[in-house]
This record gives C-alpha cells, structure tokens and sequence, in this order.
C-alpha cells in the first residue's frame, strides 16, 4: 500500500437495501477514493439479522453483496462467529469506524443503539443511516462523541438518515452557522411523496405503496412512513442536531397519508401545486419552537410544490440568510449511502481524525 494512502478499517451493521448498496457502491470506486482522498476502505466486520463475523484480512464486499442478493447472510461466511454478538464486534474489533445501518426501531432503539454506544465507547467514529438510535438517545450520543464530548471524542456523523442524500443536517449545522431558523419545512419522507403522487394519478392507496415497495424506499414497517413516523422521527434528529432544542418523538403532533383522499390529491395537483408530508419546525416568540408532521397543500407558489416525482426538499427560512431552499432525486438506497460516504469522507478526509 503506497504510504500515502490511508487504510480504514470499517464495521458495517445491518445487511438490509442500505447495507447491501453499500457494499456494492464502495468497490468499483475504490481507486477514485485513494486517489481523490488518499483514503482506502476495508470491511472487517459485518453484521447482519442472521450473525456476526469477523476477519482482519477484510471481507470481499462485492462477494457479500451477491450473498444477500441470493437470499443469504452473514451466518454463511466462513467467517461467522456464533459466539460474537453486534455489540461485542463494535466494542472490539481493530477498526476504526463503524457504519450503522439496522432497521430503525422505535421501541428500544435495539439493536442500533447498543452498537453505538459500543463503538463510541471504545473510541470508533460511528456514521448512522439508522434512525432509532439518534432519536432515542440523541443526548447521550452527542455526550459520548465529538458534537458534546472532550477533545479526541471520536466523531458521530448522521446526515443520511434525515433525507438520504439531501445535507439537511449538514445545511442547518454548518452551512446556516450563524444564523437564527425561523421556520424549516421538511420533505424527507421518499415513499409518501411516491405514494401521493401514485394516487392522484389514480392508483389506489395499496397498489401505490406496492410501487413504493418494489423500488426499494419503503421502510421494513410501512407504517413508519405511511403513518408519518418517518418524518418525525428525521423532524426530532433536525430540532436536536440543528436547531439545538432536546426534542423527544412524543412532543410532536404526527399525521399520516391515510385520510388524504384522492378527490384532495387531484385538485392539489390541479391548481399546480401538491400535497406531501411536512415536518415543520416554527419558531415562537419565546424563542421555542413548534413541531409537527402531516400532508400539507402547497400552492404553486410554494418552493418545495415544485419538487418532481419522488423528490425530497427543505425550505429553511433564517435571520441572516433569508430562504434557503434544497431538493435532491434519488431512487432506492443509493443516496443514503452517499450520505455515509460523504460522512466518512468528512471525518477521514479532512484530518479531523488521527
């Protein structure tokens, strides 16, 4: 290896359409990586619902995304390790990052929260695509990594698990630095903006989340998007990690897409504009701010009612920088697992860590 480049060995947890993309993104540009980032990536730990395992060597992660495609997991590597659990890798294997994709869960946040906690606690940078952990135990997170802790607190990086590929954290933590948020309305939620849009061009509410389904982007629980709770729980990541304010998923008010009826959708998309669902975090005139999900009307007028089939945007009004608007096209996975390149590549790449 030429001593300009740098190794990086990494863990990834959970083997599901994000995993899996992943190990199939990072081989074919591996070489653009070294060259670009002086950075070369190697799996030595994988995770997934079936087992764990282990080797130091590094896993050929092209090979293992083909297993997955076939219907297997990690219990068929040669490596498997009955006797090593998700945590225990996390808290022991050589490596330096941790890559965090397990289904979200609501309840206890398991078993992407213990993972975490693992790899913080042993000194591993850890970059989330999952969502339960941050939303549970977003406070203690922060304590135990570089956005609350002590200097050399090893980094923890989230921006693909609020909107995938669009910088919703990134735009409000670095880029509106600064400046006081007004209001920010946030369409991140891909499956519900596929499903509305299905339905007023008159498919019915199952066949639409079929479709959904089908591409990839809809979660394990399709009630997790269908009933809003996507979109809360990114709203609860953006009002701790952006906007600063402790926020628990039950403070917010959450509405779903059931109700909406196609007679709504129709004449939305009449008068040139939509409906989507929206996470609107208002400021008050004591400073807090109000916090709530549900399918809005927005008329042509609205920034985000210009969004195409299947985009996801935020508009974020502030102080200093007036609107700011963004909107990202994505399909599948794929741009969840850009946000975790993009995250690796921030905390390796710039000399934050040594």
């Amino acid at each position: 290896m030429p001593s300009n480049i740098r190794e990086i060995r990494f863990l990834l947890t959970g083997l599901g359409n994000i995993g899996r993309t992943l190990l199939e993104t990072l081989p074919p540009r591996a070489a653009a990586y070294e060259q670009r980032y002086g950075l070369r990536l190697r799996c030595v730990g994988l995770a997934d619902s079936s087992g764990v395992a282990y080797d130091p060597a590094g896993f050929d992660m092209a090979a293992v995304a083909a297993l997955k495609h076939a219907g297997g997991g990690v219990k068929a590597l040669p490596q498997y390790d009955p006797t090593l659990g998700a945590a225990e890798l996390a808290a022991s294997a050589e490596a330096e990052l941790l890559l965090e994709a397990t289904p979200t869960n609501l309840r206890d946040g398991q078993p992407g929260l213990d993972i975490v906690r693992a790899a913080l606690r042993s000194g591993k940078h850890a970059v989330l695509a999952s969502k339960g952990p941050l939303v549970l135990a977003y406070e203690e997170l922060a304590a135990l990594s570089d956005l609350r802790g002590g200097p050399g607190a090893p980094a923890l990086r989230f921006s693909g698990a609020v909107g995938g590929a669009l910088p919703t954290i990134n735009l409000g933590r670095r880029d509106l630095a600064g400046a006081v948020i007004e209001r920010a309305e946030l369409v991140v939620n891909g499956t519900t903006q596929v499903i509305l849009e299905e339905m007023a061009a008159g498919r019915s509410f199952d066949e639409a989340l079929a479709l959904a389904q089908s591409q990839g982007i809809v979660e394990p629980d399709p009630s997790l998007d269908v009933d809003g709770w996507d979109a809360a729980n990114k709203l609860v990541i953006f009002a701790n990690a952006v906007l600063g304010r402790p926020t628990r998923l039950a403070e917010l008010k959450v509405e779903g897409i059931r109700n909406v009826s196609a007679a709504q959708l129709q004449a939305a998309w009449e008068a040139g504009g939509r409906i989507s669902v929206v996470g609107l975090a208002e400021r008050r005139a004591d400073g807090d701010y109000e916090l709530s999900v549900a399918p809005r009307t927005l008329g042509p007028d609205h920034p985000l009612a210009r969004l195409s089939r299947g985009e996801m945007g935020l508009v974020i009004y502030s102080d200093i920088a007036g609107r700011t608007t963004m909107a990202v096209l994505e399909e599948g996975p794929l741009g969840t697992c850009q946000a975790m390149i993009r995250d690796t590549l921030e905390i390796f790449g710039q000399g934050r860590a040594g």
